[in-house]
């Protein structure tokens, strides 16, 4: 709490997440260089605490809502599919110091009230919503996701899952209010891939390997089959973890699954069974990979892996909500940025996309992470950028804004143009 409290109070330092791109100003002309590209959807997110800001209000701020509304508009009138997050990583600081975050059960009648207003208001308009971004991506972001803090509690792993079961009956309890709003909106979940590899054949390596990737997919299974996995149950009993479930928690979350998954996908490491342990993202980098920037060891084959276990696990409709190379790219004298190591990153996922689509794989949509450069939400930085239109911002937030077409612009122009048939 005393870090929050510094963070906070911190009017001097430079946090670059809390000035961006300023795409707040500059979303029109954003999204029609999007729309010159030739994006069919667009994937964006509802900030929280711009609707609620402090998170127990009854009443939304209305100036909040008139933003959205602007953008979503524009987002449609550009020839784009509206794809949006509800809750990614800005749960109002209020419902942090004064509740807890999703620890305490109140939360989640403040995050239904929140989806509410989304569901009613852009009713017809938004189709697809993610309810909350990367659910299993912790502890490594457990303050953005969940709310909770680093010396919340003494046994910070109980609280965590604790927290993640009532973000799960959140998340159910949204799926039941927006089917009565509109049966036809389409509700769904993601995860950040967490998909290992076994180091060797080795029996020892390959079961904690498969254990480890068990417990990745228990965040999919409750959402998306209904119930708590037995492994996940014998996991909480051995290691001390009690689950605040109430009476109805199980039927809500049976009743209530998720329509689609979606999935962030960027890298894959490996488990040694003498190095790492059950813990989540405990891995090791595969020797078989070539290093990339940020040590991200790009891996399409992994794609290919990852979205067929999915498939077959669930059998629901994938989405591909975030899949990209963060790179420093260097704009030449006239301009230009020429990215090549970008464009085969994505030449040889999509590949393997198709290939998924060869066998059955019911995917929703690609959306490449990201088509305009951002502060990165791993590392803070401009400078680890993902887009084809590059922004002239550096990691102190120096330099003019402005919006420069990348090489790999141009090539997935013609990718979307023949509808990936010319890579």
């Amino acid at each position: 709490m005393a870090g929050i409290q510094r963070a906070v109070a911190d009017t001097e330092s430079y946090f670059p997440k809390r000035s961006g791109i300023d795409f707040y100003h500059t979303y029109k002309e954003d999204l029609a260089l999007m729309k010159e590209m030739g994006l069919k959807a667009f994937r964006t997110s509802i900030s929280w605490s711009r609707i609620f800001p402090n998170g127990d209000e009854e009443i939304p701020n209305e100036a909040g809502l008139k933003f959205y509304d602007d953008l979503i508009n524009e987002i449609i009138k550009n020839g784009m599919e509206p794809i949006l997050t509800m809750s990614h990583y800005d749960m109002p600081l209020h419902l942090v110091t004064e509740y807890g975050g999703f620890a305490n059960r109140k939360v989640i009648d403040f995050f239904v009230h929140y989806a509410r207003i989304l569901l009613e208001r852009y009713k017809g308009k938004v189709n697809y919503w993610i309810i909350c971004n990367q659910v299993n991506l912790v502890p490594v972001v457990q303050f953005g996701s969940l709310g909770i803090y680093d010396d919340q509690t003494e046994n910070m792993e109980e609280l965590m899952y604790q927290a993640v079961h009532n973000q799960f009956v959140a998340g159910a309890k949204v799926v039941q209010l927006g089917k009565e709003i509109d049966p036809n909106v389409q509700l769904g979940t993601m995860v950040a891939d967490g998909t290992f590899y076994p180091a060797t054949c080795k029996p020892e390596d390959v079961v904690l390997t498969m254990k480890k990737n068990r417990m990745q997919y228990y965040f999919t299974d409750v959402q998306l089959r209904g119930k708590y996995p037995q492994f996940a149950l014998r996991y909480f009993e051995e290691n001390g973890i009690t689950l605040p479930i109430q009476e109805d928690d199980l039927t809500i979350l049976e009743n209530n699954t998720m329509d689609f998954l979606a999935i962030s996908y960027y890298y894959t490491r490996i488990v040694d069974s003498t190095k790492n342990t059950i813990a989540p993202f405990d891995g090791e980098q595969n020797p078989f990979l070539k290093p990339t920037p940020w040590e991200w060891r790009a891996d399409p084959l992994g794609f290919y892996n990852c979205l067929s276990q999915y498939w077959d696990r669930y059998e629901v409709p994938l989405m591909i909500a975030e899949n990209g190379l963060g790179a420093i790219d260097q704009v030449e004298a006239d301009d230009s940025i020429h990215d090549e190591y970008r464009i085969e990153y994505l030449r040889q996922h999509i590949k393997q996309l198709k290939e998924c689509v060869k066998d059955g794989v019911d995917v929703l949509a690609y959306l490449s992470w990201g088509p305009i450069d951002i502060v990165s939400s791993s590392s803070a930085e401009m400078s680890k950028r993902y887009g084809y239109i590059y922004v002239d911002l550096d990691d102190l937030g120096q330099g003019s804004g402005r919006r420069l077409k990348k090489d790999s612009f141009y090539w997935y122009q013609k990718v979307i143009e023949t509808n990936g048939k010319k890579l």
